[in-house]
């Protein structure tokens, strides 16, 4: 039987629970706030960052419009696979987000849902995808988010998931995942899993309130 190879200490594959270090490149988020709290400065590229809201409509789209402005900016595709709110092309535009460069998706269940997100994550390389695969909270399994995880990481996307509350109980292979809710401030939102060690206080985001800012209307 040979014996199992050594990995030095350095190895980016080597967890050192201790330390933020990483070797996922990252997109800066766009709020200072939480850009200081999050491994690399920004959210992972080429990994799977799932978002728990409390419920649906409370500032979750809100958090990652700066980024799709950046992504679509840049020249990348940024797709939303069946989101439960419409998006309003003003406020779009409004945000710095080049239309042209968004796509959207309708599938008519979770496992179609989760097929067009792996789709669209080894298609063409940079960009986002941001899948909504369903309320249940048994409706994207642990080997279903692995295979997104790693068509995310093959095709060099960031990969955001909303998962339907309660999702926290169960395992995620995703390297970042956050909790979000509202208060009377804005948005507040938990770290819940990151590489590395993180604090466990929760980062609070004031959102705009005048409806010029509203980027989703009711489906």
């Amino acid at each position: 039987m040979r014996p199992a190879p050594r990995v030095a200490p350095g190895h980016p594959l080597v967890w050192r629970g201790g330390q933020r270090e990483h070797t996922l490149p990252t997109l800066p988020s766009g709020h200072r706030a939480l850009d200081r709290r999050l491994p690399g400065g920004g959210w992972p590229i080429g990994a799977l960052t799932e978002l728990q809201p409390a419920r649906a409509g409370l500032g979750e789209f809100w958090l990652l419009l700066p980024a799709l402005a950046t992504i679509t900016g840049q020249g990348g595709w940024c797709v939303l696979v069946n989101p439960p709110w419409l998006p309003y092309p003003p406020a779009l535009r409004g945000h710095g987000i080049d239309l042209r460069r968004l796509l959207q998706v309708r599938t008519r269940n979770t496992a179609e849902s989760l097929w067009a997100c792996e789709q669209a994550l080894r298609g063409a390389r940079g960009g986002a995808v941001l899948a909504w695969p369903g309320q249940a909270r048994d409706g994207a399994g642990f080997a279903r988010l692995r295979r997104l995880q790693l068509a995310a990481r093959d095709g060099r996307k960031s990969a955001f998931v909303f998962r339907a509350p309660g999702a926290a109980r169960s395992s995620t292979p995703a390297p970042l995942c956050l909790g979000l809710d509202a208060d009377d401030a804005g948005l507040r939102i938990t770290i819940l899993k990151c590489r590395g060690h993180h604090d466990t206080r929760p980062i609070h985001l004031r959102r705009p309130h005048d409806s010029a800012t509203t980027a989703t209307a009711p489906h």
